[in-house]
């Protein structure tokens, strides 16, 4: 079947004739949803894509492609059942209500901080505007250009350190108006060559509608289709006007500087919106810089730069929120003062994970013992996950003997009963009847066995008991046969999905504990699937912080009253610092804290943990009803003790009169016992010790 594309707007279609051939794409389709025996699905994502204009007379005129395959062509029926994965719904929602013979089945809504703490979205966006009024385009161009260098710095020395033999060459975006000035555009290239001169003149694209070469100055720069800019690493410099902020992303584009002026500040950050996927889908440990996007706004003043910050948080009809987003951001690194001591003390606290309620031991099991073959850590991991639990089965087997004979019955025979009805004596009468269950039966039996202990288990466990049972028979397909109906009457054990979910639980922990250091020795991307893995669990499980490398504070934040809270920066140096540095927009209570724990005997530094789920803030698990939440405490506070050590305490200030204080204390408290030794003596434990108790 030949592919083919349609355009946002419908003004372009193919008419899919396969050429040469005797059918039709919608034949094809017709034969294919007349098929009693099969179901066509329609999978689009980006789903407000082709749903055609938003006038009224421009729905009547023409009909895109996608909603063509939506409401059937000439004769050919509408494609059955329609699915749309868009982070913007509103349109396909829209279009979908006008289908006719269509049942609409609720939005699935996934969650946001879910989706955040994957690492599959950048963490930050950084907003860069001038401080005072004036001409500043040609400042910051050169200002977006520093940070185009350092970001492909940055990124080939991460890779070359984890040794994978990726690139990631990351791009810059020149965001221009609907109708540009060529010359401008011309002179901020200028800008760019003469600020960079390694970048070859030739890594210039642009994605205007006109579809030809356009001359920018001295430059001749070829158009691109948008979908092909990801994979195009010679474009380094991408020209848009605002046909790529919808339906179209790049991951690599990390820098944008946009030359349209404050009252286009829904097209930013609609282009924004696109531009925050992270370039190899999980987050980089610790270093902020390559886990930010970067838009310089030299036509934007505070206050109107205010506007698209509240878009990017708040979100829209035309883009979901956005967590962080910081206007003026200053670098910090961490404080070389620090020794070895403090980083292997931050290191070793065990971080927390948020519980998945829909997570299977089973498949965590295998995932882990795929994953430990693939790094050479355990040989046939999977032959000895698979020879554990069948062992497990086995002892269960054999603790429930009786049960397992009277449920490997009831798996073979269908019960029943036959009602008679009278109608000369309006009478009525039942009689039960017992008879034997067909294939279908025991195989229904088997999958929901399948289910529980997963289908990879349920097949190894078939093979292993059919073996058994040819010591005495040597029909093997027999031996099948009654293994797959044990297996069958398995699954309908009393509590075998919770012995068996337990024991599987115990050996990825063992074996998460037994290499957790050899793991700590592989490159990021291999220790991001242990912690993906360790992750997928009902419980709470602990996980290993990430030193960071560098971060974005904000250098001043807007408080209510209209005052502007300024960053104390003496220094560049942050993170398990000493008293050089306080971030903007502390609260009193904050400013209270950080100022009484570094006057304490012992103090060294201090750590202000991120509030963002990243490898290198401190997540503490804590209950509050049914419902497990995660923590991340606003202070680290580094001691020395008497007898050389280093020892950690978590403070997170907090008021007593909030609901969510005592479940907050409880999980903190429990973290703390964790982290401390019975001899440690440290007067914020003692004193949360003290507080805890009193509560409780």
């Amino acid at each position: 079947m030949r592919g083919f594309d349609g355009d946002e707007d419908g003004e372009h279609f193919p008419e899919m004739r396969p050429d040469l051939r005797a059918y039709t794409i919608w034949d094809t389709i017709r034969s294919t949803i007349e098929d009693p025996t099969l179901t066509l699905y329609l999978v689009m994502d980006e789903a407000h894509r082709g749903m055609g204009n938003p006038s009224a007379a421009a729905q009547n005129e023409k009909s895109t492609l996608v909603k063509r395959l939506i409401n059937g062509e000439k004769g050919v029926p509408g494609i059955p059942v329609v699915l749309g994965i868009s982070a913007t719904v509103e349109r396909f929602n829209k279009a979908m209500d006008g289908a006719k013979g269509r049942i609409t089945l609720p939005n699935v809504e996934v969650d946001r901080t879910r989706v955040q703490d994957s690492g599959l979205l950048k963490d930050t966006i950084i907003l860069d505007i001038p401080d005072e009024v004036g001409q500043f385009d040609t400042v910051l161009v050169r200002r977006a250009t520093d940070k185009l260098r350092e970001s492909t710095i940055e990124w080939a020395t991460y890779l070359q350190q984890q040794e994978n033999g990726g690139a990631v060459l990351p791009l810059m975006v020149l965001q221009v108006p609907n109708t540009p000035n060529h010359n401008e555009i011309g002179r901020a290239l200028d800008t760019i060559f003469q600020r960079w001169p390694d970048l070859r003149e030739d890594s210039v694209a642009h994605v205007f509608g006109e579809h030809t070469d356009q001359t920018f100055g001295k430059y001749a720069v070829p158009h691109i289709s948008p979908e092909r800019v990801q994979d195009s690493i010679w474009v380094r410099v991408l020209i848009a006007k605002d046909a790529i902020s919808t339906g179209w992303d790049c991951p690599r584009a990390e820098v944008m500087v946009s030359f349209r002026r404050a009252v286009d500040r829904t097209h930013i950050t609609q282009l924004l919106g696109r531009m925050v996927r992270t370039p190899l889908a999980r987050r980089i440990p610790g270093n902020d810089r390559l886990n930010s996007v970067d838009c310089l706004l030299p036509f934007f003043d505070e206050k109107t730069v205010t506007d698209v910050v509240d878009a990017l948080m708040l979100g829209g009809s035309d883009m979901p929120p956005f967590g962080r987003v910081l206007i003026n951001p200053k670098a910090m690194t961490p404080n070389p003062a620090a020794s070895d001591a403090v980083w292997n003390k931050f290191v070793s606290l065990p971080s927390q994970t948020r519980p998945q309620r829909g997570a299977k031991p089973p498949i965590r099991l295998t995932a882990l013992a795929h994953e430990l073959v693939c790094d050479e850590l355990l040989f046939d991991a999977g032959k000895k996950a698979h020879a554990a639990m069948h062992k497990m089965l086995d002892e269960f087997l054999a603790a429930h003997v009786e049960e397992f004979a009277a449920k490997r019955k009831a798996v073979l025979t269908v019960e029943g009963r036959t009602i008679v009805a009278d109608m000369v004596n309006e009478d009525t009468d039942s009689q039960s009847f017992q008879t034997d269950a067909d294939a279908t039966v025991v195989n229904d039996a088997y999958r929901r066995t399948a289910r529980i202990v997963s289908p990879d288990i349920a097949r190894t466990y078939t093979e292993v008991r059919a073996k058994r049972k040819l010591e005495a028979d040597d029909d093997f397909e027999g031996a099948l046969i009654e293994a797959r109906e044990d297996i069958a009457a398995l699954g309908l054990m009393e509590n075998l999905q919770v012995h068996f979910d337990a024991e599987a639980t115990k050996l990825s922990a063992g074996w998460l504990t037994e290499h957790r250091n050899r793991i700590k020795k592989l490159p990021d991307d291999r220790q991001e699937i242990y912690r993906q893995i360790s992750a997928l669990s009902r419980e709470p499980q602990d996980v290993d912080l990430a030193r960071p490398i560098s971060w974005m504070e904000a250098t001043s934040v807007r408080e209510a009253d209209g005052k502007e809270d300024k960053c104390q920066c003496t220094s560049t140096t942050c993170c398990a610092t000493s008293k050089v540095f306080t971030p903007a927009g502390m609260s009193p209570s904050e400013s209270a804290v950080l100022k009484a724990e570094t006057a304490r005997e012992g103090f060294k530094f201090w750590y202000r943990n991120p509030a963002r789920p990243s490898q290198d803030s401190l997540g503490i698990a804590y209950e509050e009803g049914d419902e497990t939440k995660i923590i991340r405490p606003d202070f680290l506070f580094f001691a020395e003790l008497r007898d050389g050590s280093v020892v950690a305490d978590i403070v997170d200030p907090h008021g007593f009169h909030l609901s969510d204080a005592l479940p907050k204390l409880q999980g903190s408290f429990a973290t703390s016992k964790a982290i401390r030794k019975p001899t440690d003596v440290s007067r914020p434990l003692r004193k949360l010790e003290a507080c805890y108790e009193c509560w409780t």
